[in-house]
């Protein structure tokens, strides 16, 4: 039964390799190349770097749930929707997208409750 799980979810673990390079790339830039940048930029920035990691973590786990694909592509959306408009906005100063944020909030909470389903 563990082999079967594993193989429905494993492009989730592959994507989280990846996910899990560009967190530790982007939190290297973040600590290293964001000097010019605002305090509250780093704050953001940084926020989505921490996010970005934490649910690099959780994508891992997505195999071992009853519905891989569901928990794994809501998770990787929310991950987009979250990180990817703080990362925009902390590096660009464009806010623009920031009314997008709390959807990505929402849907890893909702990633999150699918786990347990």
């Amino acid at each position: 039964m563990v082999n079967h799980l594993v193989h429905v979810g494993h492009l989730f673990v592959r994507i989280a390799g990846i996910s899990g390079a560009l967190a530790v790339g982007l939190g290297a830039y973040g600590a290293h190349g964001l000097k010019n940048r605002t305090d509250k930029e780093r704050e953001v920035f940084m926020t989505a770097n921490r996010y970005h990691m934490l649910h690099t973590l959780a994508l891992m786990a997505v195999p071992l749930t009853n519905h891989p694909n569901m928990v794994g592509v809501t998770m990787l959306l929310g991950m987009l929707g979250f990180c990817g408009t703080c990362y925009y906005s902390a590096l660009s100063g464009d806010t623009s997208l920031n009314r997008f944020t709390p959807y990505g909030g929402v849907t890893l909470m909702i990633a999150w409750a699918l786990m347990a389903l």
